[in-house]
Protein backbone atom coordinates (compact mmCIF):
# COMPACT_ATOMS: atom_id res chain seq x y z
CA UNK A 1 0.00 0.00 0.00
CA UNK A 2 1.76 3.55 -1.20
CA UNK A 3 0.92 6.54 1.08
CA UNK A 4 3.01 9.05 3.06
CA UNK A 5 4.42 8.98 6.30
CA UNK A 6 5.09 12.11 7.56
CA UNK A 7 7.89 13.04 10.16
CA UNK A 8 5.72 16.16 11.54
CA UNK A 9 2.30 17.37 12.09
CA UNK A 10 3.15 20.67 10.05
CA UNK A 11 4.13 18.24 7.12
CA UNK A 12 1.26 16.27 6.84
CA UNK A 13 -0.18 19.17 7.29
CA UNK A 14 0.86 20.83 4.62
CA UNK A 15 0.57 17.58 2.78
CA UNK A 16 -3.41 17.52 2.95
CA UNK A 17 -3.64 21.19 1.79
CA UNK A 18 -2.34 20.03 -1.78
CA UNK A 19 -3.55 16.58 -2.16
CA UNK A 20 -6.86 14.57 -0.69
CA UNK A 21 -5.45 11.76 1.68
CA UNK A 22 -7.23 9.81 4.17
CA UNK A 23 -5.48 9.74 7.80
CA UNK A 24 -4.67 6.57 9.40
CA UNK A 25 -3.51 5.70 12.81
CA UNK A 26 -4.83 2.50 14.20
CA UNK A 27 -6.90 1.73 10.88
CA UNK A 28 -8.20 -1.08 12.98
CA UNK A 29 -11.90 0.46 11.73
CA UNK A 30 -10.58 1.73 8.19
CA UNK A 31 -8.87 -1.75 7.27
CA UNK A 32 -12.29 -3.56 7.84
CA UNK A 33 -14.45 -0.80 6.01
CA UNK A 34 -12.62 -1.04 2.56
CA UNK A 35 -11.37 -4.75 2.84
CA UNK A 36 -11.13 -6.61 -0.06
CA UNK A 37 -10.39 -10.77 -0.09
CA UNK A 38 -7.77 -12.45 1.62
CA UNK A 39 -4.32 -11.26 0.84
CA UNK A 40 -5.10 -7.93 -1.17
CA UNK A 41 -4.36 -4.42 0.25
CA UNK A 42 -7.48 -2.23 1.39
CA UNK A 43 -9.14 -0.44 -1.24
CA UNK A 44 -8.98 2.97 0.05
CA UNK A 45 -10.73 5.65 -2.37
CA UNK A 46 -7.53 7.50 -1.43
CA UNK A 47 -3.93 7.30 -0.22
CA UNK A 48 -3.40 6.42 3.35
CA UNK A 49 -1.42 9.58 5.75
CA UNK A 50 -0.40 7.30 8.33
CA UNK A 51 0.00 9.73 11.51
CA UNK A 52 -0.05 7.12 14.35
CA UNK A 53 3.91 8.18 14.87
CA UNK A 54 3.64 11.65 14.98
CA UNK A 55 4.31 12.36 18.39
CA UNK A 56 2.04 15.98 18.60
CA UNK A 57 -1.06 13.65 18.51
CA UNK A 58 -0.13 11.57 21.11
CA UNK A 59 -0.51 11.93 25.31
CA UNK A 60 -3.22 12.44 27.68
CA UNK A 61 -3.08 15.69 29.80
CA UNK A 62 -4.92 18.01 32.29
CA UNK A 63 -4.40 22.01 31.51
CA UNK A 64 -6.69 24.81 32.90
CA UNK A 65 -9.25 22.88 34.29
CA UNK A 66 -9.45 20.20 31.53
CA UNK A 67 -8.34 17.26 30.16
CA UNK A 68 -6.90 16.80 26.96
CA UNK A 69 -6.36 13.54 24.90
CA UNK A 70 -4.78 13.99 21.43
CA UNK A 71 -6.40 12.25 19.13
CA UNK A 72 -3.55 8.88 17.99
CA UNK A 73 -3.58 8.54 21.61
CA UNK A 74 -4.14 4.37 21.67
CA UNK A 75 -7.43 3.61 23.37
CA UNK A 76 -5.55 0.93 25.79
CA UNK A 77 -3.48 4.14 26.90
CA UNK A 78 -6.91 5.69 28.09
CA UNK A 79 -8.14 2.84 29.59
CA UNK A 80 -4.82 2.72 32.19
CA UNK A 81 -4.52 6.62 32.70
CA UNK A 82 -5.32 7.87 35.82
CA UNK A 83 -6.21 11.04 34.33
CA UNK A 84 -9.36 9.87 31.87
CA UNK A 85 -12.75 9.78 33.79
CA UNK A 86 -13.92 6.48 35.06
CA UNK A 87 -17.14 6.31 32.73
CA UNK A 88 -14.57 6.91 29.62
CA UNK A 89 -12.39 4.27 30.70
CA UNK A 90 -14.91 1.81 31.49
CA UNK A 91 -16.44 1.87 28.32
CA UNK A 92 -13.26 2.11 26.58
CA UNK A 93 -12.45 -1.40 28.69
CA UNK A 94 -15.41 -3.58 27.17
CA UNK A 95 -14.38 -2.29 23.29
CA UNK A 96 -12.87 -5.13 21.44
CA UNK A 97 -9.69 -7.14 22.33
CA UNK A 98 -6.39 -6.03 24.06
CA UNK A 99 -4.55 -6.14 20.65
CA UNK A 100 -7.28 -4.08 19.28
CA UNK A 101 -7.14 -1.32 21.50
CA UNK A 102 -3.11 -1.39 21.52
CA UNK A 103 -3.98 -0.47 17.69
CA UNK A 104 -7.39 1.87 17.70
CA UNK A 105 -7.07 5.45 18.31
CA UNK A 106 -9.76 8.04 20.35
CA UNK A 107 -9.93 10.03 17.14
CA UNK A 108 -10.01 7.04 14.49
CA UNK A 109 -13.04 6.00 16.85
CA UNK A 110 -14.67 9.30 16.65
CA UNK A 111 -14.23 9.82 12.77
CA UNK A 112 -15.84 6.59 12.15
CA UNK A 113 -19.13 8.02 13.43
CA UNK A 114 -20.61 4.80 14.30
CA UNK A 115 -23.83 4.91 15.79
CA UNK A 116 -22.24 2.06 18.54
CA UNK A 117 -19.12 3.70 19.15
CA UNK A 118 -18.30 2.95 22.45
CA UNK A 119 -16.38 6.05 23.31
CA UNK A 120 -19.16 8.42 22.18
CA UNK A 121 -21.73 7.85 24.66
CA UNK A 122 -19.66 9.02 27.21
CA UNK A 123 -17.77 11.98 24.94
CA UNK A 124 -21.60 13.26 24.65
CA UNK A 125 -22.28 13.39 28.49
CA UNK A 126 -18.75 14.93 29.19
CA UNK A 127 -19.52 17.75 26.92
CA UNK A 128 -16.68 17.09 24.67
CA UNK A 129 -15.00 18.84 22.29
CA UNK A 130 -13.14 18.24 18.84
CA UNK A 131 -10.16 20.43 17.98
CA UNK A 132 -9.48 20.23 14.22
CA UNK A 133 -6.62 21.40 12.59
CA UNK A 134 -5.72 22.39 9.07
CA UNK A 135 -2.45 24.22 7.57
CA UNK A 136 -3.68 27.64 8.25
CA UNK A 137 -7.23 27.32 10.44
CA UNK A 138 -7.96 25.45 14.13
CA UNK A 139 -11.55 24.55 14.93
CA UNK A 140 -13.24 23.39 17.73
CA UNK A 141 -16.84 21.74 17.52
CA UNK A 142 -18.62 20.13 20.50
CA UNK A 143 -18.80 16.25 19.51
CA UNK A 144 -22.77 16.44 18.91
CA UNK A 145 -21.66 19.40 16.50
CA UNK A 146 -18.68 17.45 14.63
CA UNK A 147 -20.71 14.09 14.30
CA UNK A 148 -23.52 14.22 11.44
CA UNK A 149 -24.46 10.41 10.73
CA UNK A 150 -23.45 7.01 10.20
CA UNK A 151 -19.26 7.39 8.70
CA UNK A 152 -20.28 11.14 8.23
CA UNK A 153 -18.41 14.33 10.45
CA UNK A 154 -18.27 17.91 9.81
CA UNK A 155 -13.99 17.27 9.30
CA UNK A 156 -12.82 18.69 5.93
CA UNK A 157 -10.20 16.89 3.66
CA UNK A 158 -7.51 19.31 4.94
CA UNK A 159 -8.32 18.41 8.71
CA UNK A 160 -6.90 16.43 11.35
CA UNK A 161 -8.46 15.56 14.17
CA UNK A 162 -5.63 16.97 16.87
CA UNK A 163 -7.30 16.30 20.07
CA UNK A 164 -10.48 15.89 22.23
CA UNK A 165 -10.77 17.87 25.28
CA UNK A 166 -13.48 18.45 27.98
CA UNK A 167 -13.60 20.01 31.95
CA UNK A 168 -12.96 17.93 34.32
CA UNK A 169 -16.09 16.65 36.08
CA UNK A 170 -17.18 16.83 39.54
CA UNK A 171 -20.30 14.50 39.31
CA UNK A 172 -21.56 12.22 42.32
CA UNK A 173 -23.11 9.57 40.09
CA UNK A 174 -22.50 8.28 37.18
CA UNK A 175 -23.66 5.20 34.76
CA UNK A 176 -22.35 3.56 31.85
CA UNK A 177 -23.85 0.32 30.57
CA UNK A 178 -22.91 -1.49 27.18
CA UNK A 179 -25.52 -4.44 25.99
CA UNK A 180 -23.63 -7.13 23.30
CA UNK A 181 -23.94 -10.48 22.85
CA UNK A 182 -20.77 -10.92 24.73
CA UNK A 183 -18.30 -9.32 26.78
CA UNK A 184 -15.61 -8.82 24.79
CA UNK A 185 -15.34 -8.40 20.84
CA UNK A 186 -18.64 -7.41 20.13
CA UNK A 187 -20.01 -4.44 18.85
CA UNK A 188 -23.05 -2.75 20.94
CA UNK A 189 -26.50 -3.70 20.75
CA UNK A 190 -27.01 -0.35 22.80
CA UNK A 191 -25.14 1.70 25.28
CA UNK A 192 -25.92 4.46 27.58
CA UNK A 193 -23.62 7.04 29.50
CA UNK A 194 -24.96 8.82 32.58
CA UNK A 195 -23.44 11.62 34.72
CA UNK A 196 -25.63 13.21 37.79
CA UNK A 197 -24.57 16.04 40.53
CA UNK A 198 -26.39 15.51 43.69
CA UNK A 199 -26.50 18.74 45.88
CA UNK A 200 -28.26 18.19 49.30
CA UNK A 201 -31.05 16.70 48.13
CA UNK A 202 -31.39 18.99 44.90
CA UNK A 203 -30.45 17.17 41.39
CA UNK A 204 -28.26 19.99 40.04
CA UNK A 205 -26.72 18.44 36.83
CA UNK A 206 -28.12 15.78 34.24
CA UNK A 207 -26.72 13.91 31.58
CA UNK A 208 -27.70 10.87 29.42
CA UNK A 209 -26.85 9.58 26.08
CA UNK A 210 -27.45 6.47 24.54
CA UNK A 211 -25.57 4.77 21.64
CA UNK A 212 -26.87 2.23 18.80
CA UNK A 213 -30.28 2.98 18.95
CA UNK A 214 -30.14 6.26 16.51
CA UNK A 215 -27.90 7.24 13.38
CA UNK A 216 -26.11 9.39 15.68
CA UNK A 217 -25.66 8.70 20.05
CA UNK A 218 -28.43 10.86 21.36
CA UNK A 219 -28.56 13.36 24.09
CA UNK A 220 -31.80 15.41 24.82
CA UNK A 221 -30.92 18.69 26.75
CA UNK A 222 -34.18 19.62 26.65
CA UNK A 223 -35.30 17.26 28.73
CA UNK A 224 -32.62 16.96 31.01
CA UNK A 225 -33.42 20.53 31.74
CA UNK A 226 -37.15 19.13 32.93
CA UNK A 227 -35.38 17.46 35.69
CA UNK A 228 -32.08 19.63 36.09
CA UNK A 229 -32.87 21.75 39.56
CA UNK A 230 -35.62 19.42 41.19
CA UNK A 231 -35.93 18.48 44.66
CA UNK A 232 -34.39 14.55 44.69
CA UNK A 233 -38.28 14.11 46.58
CA UNK A 234 -39.89 15.01 43.26
CA UNK A 235 -38.15 12.46 41.45
CA UNK A 236 -40.97 10.15 42.01
CA UNK A 237 -42.09 7.30 39.72
CA UNK A 238 -44.47 9.79 37.92
CA UNK A 239 -41.18 11.67 36.88
CA UNK A 240 -39.58 8.87 36.08
CA UNK A 241 -42.09 7.80 33.99
CA UNK A 242 -42.34 11.16 32.10
CA UNK A 243 -38.97 11.61 31.66
CA UNK A 244 -38.75 7.91 29.79
CA UNK A 245 -42.20 8.71 27.79
CA UNK A 246 -39.96 11.77 26.60
CA UNK A 247 -36.99 9.49 25.37
CA UNK A 248 -39.02 7.64 23.98
CA UNK A 249 -39.93 8.97 20.76
CA UNK A 250 -36.51 10.12 19.97
CA UNK A 251 -35.39 6.48 20.32
CA UNK A 252 -35.43 4.82 17.28
CA UNK A 253 -32.91 1.80 16.53
CA UNK A 254 -32.91 -0.04 13.63
CA UNK A 255 -33.36 -4.69 13.76
CA UNK A 256 -30.47 -5.60 12.35
CA UNK A 257 -27.50 -9.17 12.71
CA UNK A 258 -27.15 -8.32 16.10
CA UNK A 259 -30.39 -7.25 17.82
CA UNK A 260 -34.20 -6.53 17.22
CA UNK A 261 -35.63 -2.91 17.19
CA UNK A 262 -38.05 -3.34 19.81
CA UNK A 263 -35.63 -5.15 22.19
CA UNK A 264 -33.14 -2.13 22.03
CA UNK A 265 -36.13 0.08 22.48
CA UNK A 266 -37.03 -1.52 25.44
CA UNK A 267 -34.16 -2.24 26.94
CA UNK A 268 -32.82 1.31 26.72
CA UNK A 269 -35.50 3.18 28.31
CA UNK A 270 -35.22 0.68 31.42
CA UNK A 271 -31.54 1.63 31.76
CA UNK A 272 -32.62 5.67 31.69
CA UNK A 273 -35.15 4.26 34.13
CA UNK A 274 -32.51 2.27 36.44
CA UNK A 275 -30.31 5.59 36.39
CA UNK A 276 -32.82 7.77 37.97
CA UNK A 277 -33.85 5.34 40.20
CA UNK A 278 -30.19 4.94 41.37
CA UNK A 279 -30.24 8.52 41.60
CA UNK A 280 -33.12 8.58 43.76
CA UNK A 281 -31.37 5.79 46.25
CA UNK A 282 -28.48 8.11 46.86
Amino acid sequence: MEGLIPESLNEALDALSKERFIPVAGGTDLMVRYKRWKNLTPALPYPPLFISQLKELKGIYRENGEIIIKSATELSEIEKSPLVPSILRKAVSQMASPGIRNMGTIGGNIQNASPAGDTLPPLYVLDARVVLLSKNERRCLYIYEFIKGPGKTERLDNEIIYEVRFKIPTHTHEFYRKVGTRKANALSKLSVAALAQLNEEVLEDFRISFGAVAPTPIRRMEIEERIRGKALSKLDDHLIDEIAHAYEKHINPITDQRSDKTYRKKVTLRLLKAFLYQIRSR
